[in-house]
């Protein structure tokens, strides 16, 4: 991603000064030898850019899991998905753009895939409810779910939600009831399911979906039953304390591969998934590839006892 395009975050400014200073000195480049001085401020650059992301807090992970330009779920349909043919509705009530869920191939195979669309324009970000499911969202994933069980197809779940979407009318079409069935429906499937956290995985609107036999993670990527705007709010009765809240919480990846709630983390490049997010997407597609594989030979029966089980675990020891 080029530097003029990209936008940094607060804790970034070291390094965002860096790179204007490296923009300054290759428009210079043309009218003077300064190729030895350019190439040491770009070691400068990514150097500090490595230790700082080496040493992030969870409230620094919480921004980068948030980034605008980190990839989202039809970048990696994109990348990692052929003959992607999205499906609509729910059959009770209508369609909700924020959950997109849909049949395609992955790797040749056929495969039932789903997850939350964020968005990167104003246009798309209303269109699909900044990624925020309502009832109808999880409807349509218990919808396909059943539909890849009866055709003998495993499911991806491509998991980036603030949460459910906490309106009015949401809560009147049974936000809870519909986010409990879409759970129950992941736990009894028969066929393998596999889940990756891209980057916020907040609350039942994201387990909804990630109650799967592998569930991977994305280095700086977040994973929580809360946000830690919800959390302040409700600790401290002051939303001002989100950083405070994100650095008690255990939401980061480590965290959970270390309670045992998540089973692999994928590595990052360096400077966050936005950085270079066709490796990103590579990565993952290599991650989710091999989980398929350690699942291939197990029956129906053997693929719901070792998501019960994996579920089971969880907390009991540490990793």
């Amino acid at each position: 991603m080029s530097d003029l395009m990209r936008s940094y975050l607060d804790f970034e400014k070291p390094v965002a000064e860096l790179d204007s200073k490296l923009d300054e000195l290759r428009a210079l480049s043309a009218s003077g030898d300064i190729a030895e001085e350019v190439g040491k401020i770009e070691d400068k650059a990514a150097q500090a850019l490595a230790d700082l992301y080496a040493n992030l807090t969870p409230w620094q992970k919480t921004l980068v899991a948030r980034h605008p330009q980190r990839p989202h779920f039809s970048d990696f349909i994109n990348g990692l998905v052929t003959e992607f043919t999205p499906l609509a509705g729910d059959r009770k009530f209508g369609e909700d753009e924020a959950l997109v869920a849909g049949f395609g191939r992955f790797r040749g195979e056929a495969i039932c895939v789903m997850g939350q669309e964020k968005g990167d324009s104003t246009e798309s970000r209303i269109k699909h409810n900044f990624g925020m499911a309502r009832p109808e969202g999880y409807r349509k994933a218990v919808r396909l779910m059943e539909m890849a069980e009866r055709f003998g197809l495993p499911v991806l779940s491509i998991v980036d939600s603030a949460g459910a979407y906490p309106g009015i009318g949401a809560e009147e079409r049974g936000q809870a009831e519909a986010i409990a069935r879409s759970t129950d429906a992941c736990l009894s499937l028969g066929v393998p399911n596999v889940a990756i956290i891209t980057g916020e995985g907040m609350s039942g609107g994201a387990i909804a979906i990630t109650t799967a036999n592998r569930v991977l993670m994305l280095e700086h990527a977040i994973y929580s039953v809360i946000s830690p705007e919800a959390a302040s709010s409700i600790l401290w009765r002051d939303g001002t304390k989100a950083q405070e809240a994100a650095n008690s919480m255990k939401i980061t990846a480590q965290d959970m591969l270390r309670f045992g709630v998540i089973d692999s983390i994928l590595k990052e490049p360096v400077g966050g998934a936005h950085r270079d997010p066709a490796a990103m997407i590579a990565t993952t597609g290599e991650a989710i590839e091999q989980a398929f594989i350690e699942l291939r030979n197990l029956d129906a029966d053997a693929i719901r006892k070792q998501r019960r089980q994996k579920f089971l675990e969880i907390g009991r020891k540490l990793a």
